[in-house]
């Protein structure tokens, strides 16, 4: 059986460093298993000639069922990646079509029935805007870019700290000292060279908001203080544009989507106002788990991934919340404030 296994592999190689046909070198194949078949099938027990190619036939026919089995996978994948390629040439937007590397890539999302070639393609032309490089925004940041988001901004003002490693994985020990939006757009780019990454190495403030939110279908936001939590809830209620907004302390963390122009809640209407000083420290006063901030930026992600495939129901109305210490998540009902200052007047489009 070596023999005939090894004859097969010389017509496949050889016939290929020779240049020839694939389509001949596969009907050289199944000329001399067919020849093989026969020769188990028709002489003997015993005969030199079946007992030079085998001596059984199980062997062969598993080996053709190995091989079937091959082909109609390999027909499968074909068929899945096809998916991915735009179809409809009048869209409004240009077509974006795939590598075929890019095919490999995601095909784990294409294969799922909520995302497919139609969602990944959304991906792909997707702007995402995450604040913050830190805990929340490293472990974002990493699976946007992994998921195949077209362009991703990064805006951040701090530069990699030691301190930081031992949560915020995007970032090396190498990257101490350099602008953690420089660090996680190596990383990035290093996961992923076909995303496009736009680093802010800046302070989000009131003067650059709105224009810098324009360029951008969605915002996440990983910031640790308040005032540029406030910021940016207002900013992306103005403009019309979702919020994704993730928190966490010690080993809890929580996330919800803030989309008033949809008709949820925006953050000023579940925190209408900053806590006194001391009720809500910091992580660097509180303490976090190092695992935690990947768990609810990671969340961030798939649903930043939802809103923009339009898959499933997305965190609109409602508050995710993790203990990490207990293993428990619960969800809380979110409502609007009408007298909100943020989006008391918005109306649902």
């Amino acid at each position: 059986m070596l023999r005939i296994l090894v004859l097969g592999a010389l017509i496949w190689w050889g016939g290929r460093f020779l240049g020839l046909p694939r389509n001949l070198r596969i009907t050289l194949l199944t000329v001399l298993f067919t020849a093989v078949l026969a020769v188990q099938l028709t002489l003997p027990d015993g005969h030199p000639l079946r007992e030079g190619t085998g001596g059984a036939v199980a062997p062969w026919l598993m080996l053709g069922g190995i091989a079937i089995a091959a082909w109609f996978y390999a027909r499968i994948v074909a068929a899945l990646k096809s998916r991915a390629q735009p179809q409809d040439t009048e869209m409004s937007q240009p077509a974006s079509t795939f590598t075929e590397s890019e095919l490999d890539r995601y095909a784990r999302h294409i294969v799922l029935r909520e995302l497919g070639g139609a969602g990944q393609k959304k991906l792909k032309n997707a702007k995402v805007l995450v604040i913050g490089a830190g805990g929340l925004g490293a472990p974002a940041l990493q699976y946007l870019a992994a998921a195949g988001v077209g362009v991703i901004g990064v805006i951040d003002d701090d530069v990699v700290d030691n301190a930081n490693l031992q949560r915020q994985v995007v970032h090396r020990d190498e990257d101490i000292g350099k602008p953690k939006v420089f660090s996680a757009q190596a990383a990035m780019k290093a996961q992923n060279p076909y995303a496009e990454v736009r680093p802010y190495n800046r302070r989000l403030t009131e003067e650059i908001a709105a224009g810098l939110f324009a360029d951008y279908d969605l915002i996440l936001d990983g910031t640790d203080n308040f005032e540029t939590r406030y910021l940016a809830n207002r900013t992306a209620v103005a403009l019309g544009k979702p919020l994704i907004s993730g928190a966490l302390s010690q080993w809890e963390g929580q996330l919800s989507v803030f989309h008033p122009a949809k008709g949820g809640p925006c953050y000023q209407c579940i925190f209408p106002e900053a806590p006194a000083a001391g009720l809500a420290p910091s992580c660097s006063e509180a303490g976090v788990v190092g695992p935690l901030p990947g768990v609810v930026g990671s969340m961030m992600a798939v649903e930043a991934i939802k809103q923009i495939a339009g898959a499933g129901a997305v965190l609109r109305g409602e508050m995710l919340i993790y203990d990490g210490l207990y293993g428990e998540t619960r969800k809380i009902r979110l409502s609007r404030r009408e007298d909100c200052p943020a989006c008391g007047g918005s109306v649902e489009s």
